[in-house]
């Protein structure tokens, strides 16, 4: 006689049931209900799997040029985080599971960036880390918030990833309304009301473009040229003739180190006499070495503090891994140090364990202060910070402020 207790109905096979959708969370699916001896059978084959499934590794997805003209900004952004990684996992990890950094390599092309994403996503990435450049972020953000996946700390300060608001991106830096306003600000306060924009023309351009106008009209001023270079390439011919025969007396720069050094060595050596300001995306330690002495006076806002400083302790953390990697001080680097900072205080604070939870993590993050550099989140709000300021080139390609 078969026991009632065991029947589909009754409480044992209640339990069997409840861990059934156990073993279903935990990776084994049951598409038949199986006689209760066989059901346990599994389960007692996967007896050790939360203790293995909570040692395995956090991967995060990252696509960012390793090769091409734009390739140092995404060296130095995959840089700066994965030594911050690398630190914390020598430490014993995230409760006992390493961080991953996967990063795959774009050439700051959308489709590439795009296909990197599918890729990432398919093999159920934790989050999608650190990218760089608008372009890249505007074709991959449509694929992770389709999927729900986290899109955290994009090297860029494009407002199509901050309006209209977006649950699954998340922003470390200050955005290029801020950079412009403040470049705009220090124009204007020099006396000058001729102000040009030479930009990338794509995404990245339009976006930096956008933040000029806007900080101008505020001051009831108007662009006073354009002229654009495409991405990818250093061709400024068209652009510096545009700009010979306007002759403004400031030129904002939206592009990368490679068009904007060629730009300013092509209109200086044709007597162009002119204020040059630079948005933080330019990749100032690129920007710099390019140029050499003729760089002096050239305008750079950036997003993050001087990575010489010794006010943070964390820069001076930062000081010291990139000392032990054998690499320059940058703020690019440094950017990506940041997001991964936050991102491992996301981690802490049980974003480990899902998606979900780390978008919960990350918005429990109000008025944080990271060693004295103030982030915040909240559910309403994925912008981290708002810190801007202005830096100068000497003619020894050092930074002054």
């Amino acid at each position: 006689m078969s026991n009632p207790s065991s029947g589909p109905s009754g409480p044992a096979f209640r339990r069997i049931r409840a861990l059934a959708r156990h073993l279903g969370a935990v990776g084994l699916r049951i598409t038949h209900w199986q006689k209760p001896a066989a059901v346990i059978t599994a389960a007692l084959s996967l007896i050790a799997l939360p203790s293995s499934a909570a040692a395995q590794d956090i991967v995060l997805g990252q696509s960012v040029a390793l090769s091409g003209p734009a390739a140092e900004l995404g060296r130095e952004m995959q840089l700066g985080a994965q030594m911050y990684f690398e630190s914390i996992n020598a430490a014993g990890g995230i409760r006992g599971r390493k961080i991953v950094l996967k990063t795959l390599d774009d050439g700051y092309e959308p489709s590439r960036a795009e296909a990197n994403t599918r890729r990432l996503i398919d093999e159920d990435v934790h989050a999608l880390f650190g990218y760089v450049g608008t372009p890249t972020s505007a074709a991959s953000i449509p694929l992770a918030t389709n999927a729900k996946v986290p899109f955290f700390g994009a090297f860029t300060g494009a407002e199509l990833l901050r309006a209209p608001f977006n649950r699954y991106v998340f922003n470390v830096r200050a955005s290029y309304f801020d950079e412009t306003e403040l470049i705009v600000k220090q124009l204007v306060a020099e006396g000058l009301t001729r102000i040009a924009v030479f930009h990338q023309n794509d995404a990245y351009g339009q976006a930096g473009l956008a933040g000029v106008e806007k900080a101008l009209a505020s001051r009831r001023m108007n662009v006073f040229a354009k002229a654009t270079v495409e991405r990818n390439s250093n061709d400024v011919s068209a652009a510096v003739e545009r700009m010979l025969a306007a002759k403004p007396e400031a030129i904002v720069m939206v592009s990368t180190y490679g068009s904007c050094a060629e730009f300013i060595k092509q209109t200086k050596a044709r007597g162009l006499l002119t204020r040059y300001a630079n948005v933080s995306f330019v990749g100032t330690k690129a920007l710099a070495k390019a140029l050499g002495p003729i760089g002096s006076g050239v305008m750079i806002s950036q997003v993050v503090p001087s990575p010489a400083s010794e006010k943070y302790p964390w820069v001076m953390e930062y000081q010291r891994l990139i000392k032990a990697k054998g690499a320059e001080l940058s703020y690019t680097s440094l950017e990506g140090f940041i997001a991964a900072r936050i991102m491992v205080e996301a981690l802490k604070r049980g974003g480990d364990t899902s998606r979900e939870a780390l978008i919960r993590a990350i918005e429990s993050m109000r008025d944080a202060n990271l060693g004295g550099f103030p982030v915040s989140f909240g559910p309403d709000d994925h912008g981290a910070s708002k810190f801007v300021e202005l830096t100068v080139l000497d003619r020894n390609g050092q930074v002054r402020y």
